[in-house]
């Protein structure tokens, strides 16, 4: 499997400074104190460390219910990040992956128990170690 490359690059001081994430597909966003701690334009680590787990899970989950015979429509899944301070020190607390499924002939209880295999199995959990919750709701078709 190839190695991904992502790129930081980082001018000036933390909160008067700004940088840019460039990422091996082509995207490429500035970062700042703002978008990171605040509520400023731009993107940052937290936000994309949320895009790979909610894409991994979803990913993990369809797969996974396509084994089991399912017909999957669509899964929607959201992923928010906390970022807390911890004692002296930022750290991440708690992501929540919200997810929405419409999957022909698979009820509720088994997309639950389908979702939480997948929180539990798919790369970027395993990769990281906040609590991880997990919220399913289902759409069925």
């Amino acid at each position: 499997m190839p190695a991904r490359k992502v790129t930081a690059i980082w001018r000036g001081t933390l909160k008067e400074g700004n940088g840019t994430l460039k990422l091996g597909s082509g995207y490429e966003g500035p970062y700042t104190y703002l978008s990171r701690f605040e509520d400023g334009a731009g993107t940052n680590p937290e936000e994309m460390l949320g895009a790979a787990h909610a894409g991994c899970f979803t990913m993990a989950l369809g797969s996974r219910l396509g084994r089991e015979g399912f017909t999957v429509n669509t899964i929607t899944t959201d992923a928010q990040i906390y970022l807390e301070k911890v004692g002296e020190a930022l750290a991440i607390t708690r992501i929540v992956l919200n997810v929405v499924g419409s999957v022909d002939g698979v009820d509720a209880a088994a997309f639950a128990n389908y979702a939480e295999d997948a929180k539990k199995t798919c790369i970027i959990s395993r990769a990281l170690s906040p609590d991880i919750q997990l919220e399913v709701t289902t759409s069925l078709a």
